[in-house]
């Protein structure tokens, strides 16, 4: 099929799944609510569904207004949708940030040794003794009823409105960089400021991910909107590409999380 080289081939079981939900609503003209997307599993819907014979419109929601992680629905263009059909859940709980000292990969590993899958968990947000888990509905009364421990420090939830969520503040920082090729390690070098051989071994290992997947590619071939992270070192993106130099680099935009 033609769209699958817009793609890498990684990708292909999603774009089948996409494909298959987008099916269903223009069968049924009943509205699909999925689980929770990354932001380019969110932009492979889009265009996706754009491509669509039928009219149909493509609805996300996170719970706050800088979400990340969204649940999308895709449903018919005359079809409204309200925050309830996203059927999201607020947890909030507390510690003694004095006495403990807890993160984003504790929350989240507390949430999985519970048995769920990652695709029901939304943002989670962990700072100054408050922890707030987006979840799917669903889910919330078994979350609630067994996570009562993170890093052997107790922990109590309870049921917010999503209005009382904390919003995050995003602030992408932009430059510009002269790269001698669009490959993953050379492109990580110039943002993070590495020699290139410590980039290399940094992907090989399994410290870089790809569009919220891990890649032990350094070879890979980066594209513009591609989303990098690097652990320890924190996230960015590859803005765009500009074009090639006199020299024969070529000239690229950009950003890293602050």
């Amino acid at each position: 099929m033609e769209i699958y080289q817009h793609f890498r081939k990684d990708e292909h079981p999603f774009i089948d799944q996409t494909l298959s939900w987008i099916d269903h609503v223009e069968k049924t003209y009943q509205k699909k609510v999925t689980d929770f997307l990354d932001p380019r599993e969110q932009q492979i819907v889009d265009m996706l569904t754009g491509t669509s014979m039928e009219e149909l419109k493509v609805h996300q929601h996170g719970g706050s207004n800088n979400a990340e992680r969204k649940r999308v629905i895709i449903a018919p263009m005359y079809e409204e949708m309200t925050e309830a059909d996203f059927h999201l859940t607020l947890m909030q709980g507390s510690y003694h940030e004095k006495f403990v000292s807890l993160g984003h990969r504790d929350v989240m590993g507390a949430f999985l040794s519970l048995g769920i899958k990652r695709q029901k968990l939304g943002d989670i947000l962990v700072e100054d003794g408050l922890i707030q888990m987006i979840m799917a509905e669903e889910i919330a009364p078994y979350v609630l009823t067994n996570l009562r421990a993170i890093k052997k420090t107790s922990i109590k939830l309870e049921e917010q409105p999503l209005s009382s969520v904390v919003e995050k503040e995003v602030n992408w920082v932009e430059s510009s960089q002269i790269v001698s090729s669009l490959r993953l390690d050379t492109v990580i070098k110039a943002i993070y400021n590495l020699s290139r051989k410590n980039a290399s071994e940094l992907v090989t290992k399994g410290l870089v991910k790809v569009n919220y997947k891990v890649t032990v590619d350094p070879k890979l071939v980066l594209e513009a909107g591609d989303m990098l992270s690097l652990r320890g070192k924190g996230r960015s993106k590859l803005i765009g590409i500009n074009g090639r130099t006199k020299k024969d680099n070529i000239s690229i935009t950009t950003a890293r999380l602050k």
